[in-house]
C-alpha cells in the first residue's frame, strides 16, 4: 500500500522524534564517559588549536610582508611568495624578541646584583632607624634562645617536600606546554604553507553539504570576523608602541633611569589583557629600586596615571577606531568579556562585539530598507 505524502511526513516526524529523543536519553545516561571523551579530544586538539592561533597572527605580518614582494624573476612564483614572506615574517618576529631580551635581561641582572649588593648596608640602615627600634622589642636576640628549633627545622622540611613536590608539577606542566607550544608552530608553518588549499577544501564541503543560502551567510560571517580580528591585532600593536613611547618619554622627563628599556618593556607587556601593565610596572619598579626608592615610587605613580589615560583615552580611540566601535562599546565588550571568560574573553571580546555590531547594523538597514521610508505621524509636528 502506497502512503501519500502527509503520511510520509508524518512518519518521517515521528522517526526524528523518536531519534532525538534516544540521542538525549544516551547522552544523560552515559554523560560521564562522552564527558570524558571530549575532554581527551579537546586535550589532543589543542596543539592544532595553538597552531591555528599562531599561524593567523603570524598571517597578518605574512601578508603585507607579501603583498609588498616586487613581481619580478622567480618572485613571480607564487610558492617562492610564500615561503620568503613565511620566512621573513618569522625572522622579524624572532628578531624582535631577541632583541627585547638582550635589552632587558642584562640589565635586569645588573639590577639583582645591586640590590645584592645593598641588601646588608639596607638591612643595617632599618635596624638603626629608630621608628623600627620601637617595634622590635629590645630582648629579641635572647627570645631565639627558647624557640624550639626542631620544631621549626621539621616545618621547613615539609614546607620544602612540599615545595619540591609542588616544584616538580610545575616543571612537567611547564615542559608540556613547551610541547605543545612546538607542535603548534609546526602546524602553524603547515596552515601557512597550504593556506589556499585549505581554503579551497573548506569551501567544497561547505558547498558540498550546505545550501548556498547556509553556505554564503557563514562565509559572510567568516568574513567579518576576520576583518575584525585582523584590525583589533593590528590595533593592540599600535596602542603598544603608543604607550611604551609616552612610559619612555614620561621616564626622560622625570628623569628616571632605564627609560628606554622599560618603556619597551611596559609596550610589549600592554599585549596582555589587564596583567600586561601590572608585570611591566613590577618589573620596572624593581629595576628603578637599584638606583633609588623615590624614583621607583615615583614610577609607579607615573604609570598609574599613564595607565588610566590609556584605559580611558588612548585604548577606546585607537583600538575602537580599528574595528569600527565607538569608545562606550569598546569598553563595555572588554568588561563583560573579562568578567565571563577572563583573560581570554578580553581578547576576544572586542572583535567579536565589533563584528556582532556590523552583522546587526547591516540586517537593520536592510529590513529598514526593504520596510521602505518611515512616515512620520502628521499629529506629532502638530500643536
Amino acid at each position: 500500500m502506497k502512503l501519500s505524502n502527509r503520511s510520509m511526513r508524518t512518519l518521517k516526524g515521528c522517526v526524528m522524534l523518536g531519534s532525538t529523543a534516544l540521542a538525549v536519553f544516551l547522552i544523560i545516561h552515559y554523560w560521564g564517559s562522552i564527558a570524558g571523551f571530549a575532554g581527551l579530544l579537546c586535550e589532543g586538539c589543542k596543539p592544532l588549536v595553538i597552531g591555528a592561533a599562531i599561524a593567523y597572527l603570524i598571517n597578518i605580518l605574512m601578508q603585507a610582508l607579501e603583498s609588498r614582494l616586487p613581481h619580478k624573476g622567480v618572485l613571480t612564483r607564487p610558492d617562492v611568495r610564500r615561503g620568503l614572506s613565511i620566512f621573513c615574517a618569522l625572522f622579524a618576529i624572532i628578531g624582535l624578541i631577541v632583541l627585547l631580551l638582550c635589552l632587558i635581561l642584562p640589565q635586569l641582572v645588573s639590577c639583582i646584583r645591586t640590590l645584592a649588593l645593598k641588601a646588608p648596608t639596607a638591612v643595617n640602615t632599618l635596624l638603626a632607624n629608630p621608628l623600627l627600634a620601637s617595634v622590635i622589642p629590645e630582648d629579641w636576640e635572647s627570645q631565639l634562645t627558647h624557640i624550639n628549633w626542631t620544631t621549626v627545622i621539621s616545618k621547613a622540611a615539609d614546607l620544602l617536600r612540599s615545595g619540591l613536590t609542588g616544584g616538580a608539577t610545575v616543571i612537567s606542566t611547564g615542559f608540556s606546554a613547551a610541547v605543545e607550544v612546538v607542535l603548534g608552530i609546526v602546524f602553524a608553518l603547515y596552515i601557512l604553507l597550504d593556506k589556499d588549499r585549505l581554503h579551497e577544501q573548506v569551501t567544497r564541503v561547505g558547498r558540498a553539504y550546505l545550501k548556498p543560502e547556509h553556505a554564503g551567510r557563514i562565509r559572510r560571517y567568516a568574513t567579518v570576523l576576520d576583518k575584525n580580528f585582523h584590525n583589533y591585532v593590528v590595533g593592540q600593536c599600535v596602542e603598544a608602541v603608543i604607550l611604551g613611547t609616552l612610559c619612555a618619554l614620561g621616564m626622560l622627563v622625570l628623569r628616571l633611569p632605564y627609560a628606554a628599556m622599560i618603556g619597551a618593556l611596559v609596550g610589549v607587556t600592554a599585549l596582555i589583557p589587564v596583567a600586561g601593565c601590572w608585570i611591566g610596572a613590577g618589573v620596572g619598579a624593581f629595576m628603578i629600586l637599584a638606583v633609588s626608592p623615590t624614583k621607583a615610587l615615583v614610577f609607579l605613580i607615573f604609570l598609574l596615571i599613564l595607565q588610566q589615560l590609556e584605559n580611558n583615552l588612548i585604548y577606546p580611540k585607537v583600538v575602537g577606531s580599528s574595528v569600527g566601535l565607538s569608545g562606550i562599546w569598546v569598553l563595555a565588550a572588554v568588561t563583560v568579556g573579562g568578567t565571563v571568560m577572563g583573560m581570554l574573553g578580553m581578547m576576544a571580546a572586542v572583535p567579536v562585539a565589533a563584528s556582532i555590531y556590523q552583522l546587526l547594523r547591516e540586517d537593520v538597514s536592510r529590513r529598514l530598507g526593504a520596510a521602505g521610508p518611515v512616515r512620520e505621524d502628521p499629529q506629532e509636528g502638530s500643536g
